[in-house]
């Protein structure tokens, strides 16, 4: 098992996807995506001020790529409408191909006239991984402080961080299993 930790520097409901009974990556961090395998570990940690705090976890219980993520009837609830709520407009399910050709849907990633954005795109399709997790919490404002013991996990600045101890990463793993799982709180930028 590995544990990826890195700092959610814009947390709107859209990476990671906290909703519809699934927490998914399925755009942004694509090392992170690239990597992950069932069973590890991802965690987001507020940004500072609040740094020492953990935005979410989630352990990886499948491994998807873009087109099976779109066509998957559990997941269409992930596709973004733009004209919905927030947890609608900020739908992570995005990407699908025409052939050869990728649709970026009209979501968070496209240009505000809907339009697809080339830089996005290019970012995003670095890993074409979507890691989706069944058990896992999200705090988002109501971010939750990640004991003294354990800070180690934090990550500071961008990147991810990921080589730790067997034996933390244990500590890690029972730390967070322990806690209550499900949506706890809006994102950070609602």
């Amino acid at each position: 098992m590995n544990i990826f930790s890195y700092v959610v520097a814009r947390d709107f409901g859209f990476a990671p996807n906290p909703f519809g009974g699934y927490c998914t990556l399925a755009t942004c961090k694509p090392p992170i995506r690239e990597r992950a395998e069932v069973g590890d570990i991802i965690i987001g940690t507020r940004a500072s001020p609040k740094n020492n705090e953990i935005v979410y976890f989630m352990e990886v219980s499948e491994v998807s790529n873009f087109q099976q993520y779109w066509e998957d009837p559990r997941f269409r609830v992930k596709r973004p409408n733009m004209f919905g709520s927030k947890k609608q407009a900020f739908g992570d399910n995005i990407y699908h191909f025409e052939g050869n050709d990728v649709i970026q849907e009209d979501s968070h990633h496209t240009l505000n006239d809907g339009t697809p954005c080339r830089e996005n795109i290019k970012t995003d399709l670095k890993s074409r991984n979507v890691l989706i997790g069944e058990r896992y919490a999200y705090w988002g404002k109501s971010s939750l402080a990640i004991p003294p013991e354990l800070s180690n996990i934090i990550k500071r600045g961008p990147g991810f961080k990921r080589h730790f101890p067997e034996s933390f990463k244990s500590d890690v793993r029972d730390w967070l299993l322990s806690l209550d799982q499900g949506y706890f709180g809006p994102p950070i930028s609602w």
